[in-house]
C-alpha cells in the first residue's frame, strides 16, 4: 500500500513544509497587524505577542519558501514547545484537554523540517 505514494515523497514534503510555514505565517500577520481576525485584548503582553508574532511571521515566510529552512525551523519547533508550556501544559498533562494540540504539532513539524531539510522547492534548493 505504502508503495503507492513512494513516487511522490519529494513532493508530498515540499508541499508539507510550504503549507505548515504558510499556516504558521498566518499565526505572525495575526499578531502583528490584527489580519484577518485580531488577537483578542489582554491575551498576551505586547512584548510577547510582537516577539512570537515576529518569529511566527519571518520563520513562516522561510519555512514556506526554504530559505535557511533548518534554522528557521528549529527556531519555531523551540518557540512552540515554549508556547506550549507557557499557555497549555501547565492547565493539564494531555493537549487534548489543555488545548494545546495544535502547539505540539507545530513543534514536532517543525523539529522534523528542522532535522530533514528544505528539500524542493525551496530556496535553499536541491532535495538537501
Amino acid at each position: 500500500m505504502a508503495a503507492f505514494m513512494g513516487n511522490f515523497e519529494a513532493q508530498t514534503y515540499a508541499a508539507l513544509r510550504i503549507i505548515a510555514g504558510l499556516l504558521f505565517l498566518a499565526h505572525g500577520i495575526q499578531k502583528l497587524v490584527g489580519w484577518p481576525i485580531g488577537v483578542p485584548e489582554g491575551m498576551m503582553p505586547d512584548a510577547l505577542r510582537w516577539t512570537a508574532g515576529s518569529i511566527e511571521m519571518l520563520g513562516g515566510l522561510a519555512i514556506a519558501v526554504g530559505f535557511r529552512t533548518r534554522w528557521a525551523a528549529f527556531v519555531c519547533s523551540g518557540m512552540m514547545a515554549a508556547a506550549y508550556w507557557m499557555a497549555h501544559g501547565l492547565a493539564h498533562w494531555a493537549p487534548i484537554v489543555n488545548q494545546g494540540e495544535l502547539a505540539v504539532l507545530y513543534c514536532f513539524t517543525f523539529l522534523y523540517i528542522a532535522a530533514k531539510g528544505p528539500g524542493i522547492w525551496s530556496v535553499d534548493g536541491g532535495g538537501r
